[in-house]
Order: structure tokens, then sequence, then C-alpha cells
């Protein structure tokens, strides 16, 4: 099973905020270069986007509406049902951090990668994961301000006004430029990959630096983490067997239902922790928490799950995989997307 090494350089970067946080103005250099960074990266998101690709991927209208209503709508429900467990099972805290890691776009390179392990329909997986991201940028902040606004976490006008000029309006300015960007982008990918990665490490670095001086981590307790990751287990589980099992009730088949599976039931890292230094501020370093343990945890099941798919020629139903039903259209998947890390 994967140990994602970003997510060890993630870890790794929890430890130094913790033995180095910055202070002072040390801490006030780290906040500015982190919301360059996080206004960076989504330029980056919105100059990659193919508004050709999201085009075409209407066709599919049917399964790009459930992969969003999964994301946006179950996945919310269960974050509020999850309340009954504060106080006994989870803190106040680590449940605003549970409650935003429902609000929190579906990944677009894992979703990928897992769809073409599985031979499920890999161009579903890429416009679906696409939509998500993009409507992520709105819904995202406005659920959040709707579920966790009474929660004490700073929204306000100007928190709104803050999302719009870090998200929305750099993510605008990629799209508006992509005809004269985009092929740089696509060039370059590889070392914007590791900006964007360095990026997101800057921001984990100074939200966690303002949690050590501020001592909310007095509030985690190993048995706190420990239930954490129980009740994440249960979430993903939920999700995992949820988006199977209905994709096989709504009719869609195999190849579909792999990818509605995996881009329905995982959720953005790259997204998600800009947005919440963004959206939580002094509070963004427990509000991550979840979402990073989660990342890790959807990671190594996935790639089971997808294994155990691709070693099927045949679903337990009878139904031809997508690469045995359709040869043409399995050998075009193949050839059209490589999996890529994420």
């Amino acid at each position: 099973m994967p140990v994602d090494p970003y997510i060890v350089a993630l870890l790794a970067t929890v430890g130094i905020a913790a033995l180095i946080p910055a202070r002072g103005t040390a801490a006030d250099v780290a906040s500015g270069a982190s919301t360059a960074a996080v206004s960076f990266l989504f330029f980056l998101y919105g100059a990659r986007l193919s508004t050709r690709e999201a085009l075409d991927g209407l066709k599919h209208w049917r399964l790009h509406v459930t992969v969003l209503a999964c994301t946006f709508l179950v996945f919310p429900l269960l974050g509020l049902a999850a309340k009954g467990l504060v106080p006994h099972v989870l803190t106040p805290a680590l449940y605003s951090g549970f409650l935003f890691l429902t609000l929190v776009p579906s990944t677009i390179q894992s979703s990928i990668a897992f769809t073409s392990m599985a031979r499920g329909n890999v161009p579903a997986a890429i416009c679906a994961g696409s939509f998500s991201s993009l409507a992520g940028i709105l819904l995202t902040p406005l659920l959040a301000a709707a579920l966790l606004g009474s929660r004490g976490v700073g929204f306000s006008a100007d928190s709104v006004v803050g999302i719009v000029l870090q998200l929305l309006v750099p993510f605008v300015a990629g799209q508006l430029l992509r005809r004269w960007v985009g092929g740089f982008v696509t060039r370059h990918k590889k070392v914007l990959g590791y900006v964007d990665r360095a990026s997101i490490l800057l921001v984990v670095y100074t939200a966690f630096s303002q949690g050590m001086v501020q001592g909310i981590w007095s509030q985690v307790t190993p048995w706190r983490l420990l239930a954490l990751l129980g009740v994440e287990a249960v979430l993903l589980t939920v999700m995992l067997t949820l988006t199977w099992y209905g994709a096989k009730r709504l009719g869609f088949g195999r190849g579909d239902r792999v990818a509605i599976q995996f881009a329905g039931s995982k959720k953005s890292l790259a997204a998600g922790l800009p947005m919440a230094s963004v959206l939580f501020g002094a509070h963004a370093s427990l509000a991550v928490l979840p979402l990073m343990l989660f990342h890790q945890m959807q990671l190594m099941v996935c790639a089971v799950i997808a294994k155990r798919r691709s070693r099927d020629p045949r679903d337990f139903d009878g139904e031809e995989s997508l690469s045995a039903a359709h040869p043409a259209a399995g050998s075009r998947t193949a050839a059209g997307t490589a999996p890529r890390s994420g």
C-alpha cells in the first residue's frame, strides 16, 4: 500500500513548524509569501484547465452531476451528521476541520490514475475531476461560510473579499491568459508541479507555525487523533460503497462506475490546503489536519481497490469491463492518458 512521498514532506514541514515556528517579522514575511503562493497556485489551476475538454465533457452530464452531488451534497451531509460525535469523540476544533474536509473538491490526478489502473472510463474521470475543481472554487467557500460561519472561524465580509481576491481572481486570470501561457505551462508542467508542491508546503508551514505560537496543539491528544482516523475511515468506506453501488442503481456501466467511485469518493489536498489558509486564517493548522490524514488514507485504500479491479476481467454482476467490451475505447484510453500521481 503506497505512502505518498508528498505526505512525508508535509509531515516533515509540520515537524519543522513545531520545532522552529515563524515569529514576529518572520511570521509576517511567511504570511505574505503564503498569500502570494496561494494566488499563484490558483492562477496555475486556471491556466491548466482546458475549457475545450470541459465543454466536451458536458456530453456525459449525468456522470458529472453524480460526481458533483457526491462531492458537494452527500459528503457535506455526512459531515453534518458527524456533529453528534462532538465533544465525546471529536473536539469542536477537529470537527470544524472534519466538516471542512467534506466541502473540498475532488482530486484530478489520482482519480485519473486509479481509474486508468482499474480499466475504467478515464476521459470521464478527467472531466469529472476538472468540473469538481472548477465548481469547488465557488462552492467550497460558499458552503464553508454557510456551515462553518457560526463556529467562530473568522468568516466575515472581509473573508469573502479575501476569497475572491486570492482564489477566484487569479483562477479567472489563468483561464483568460491560457491562450498565451497554456503552452508554457504544459511544456514545463513537471517543474511547475514542484512549484505547486513547494507553495503548499509554505502554506502548511505558515499555518502550523501560527498554531504553535497560539498553543492550539495542546487541544489534540493521541486518543483524539485515533478517534479522528476512525471517523474518517468510516466516512471513506461509506462513500466508496455508495458511489459504487449507487452508480449501479443509476444505470451506469462498469467503466463509468469506476470513474464515479474514484472521483466521487476522494478529496483534493492540493485545492483544500490553500483554501483553508484563506478561510481559517490563524485556525488553519487544525483545520487542515483531517484533510491531510484523509488524503493519505484514500490513496492507500483506492490503490488496493484499483489493483483488484484491474485483475477482474468481468465485474461480479457479469458485465464486461470497458476495455474488454470495447477494445477500441480501451486502447484510446490507455494511449491518450497516462496516470499521474497526486
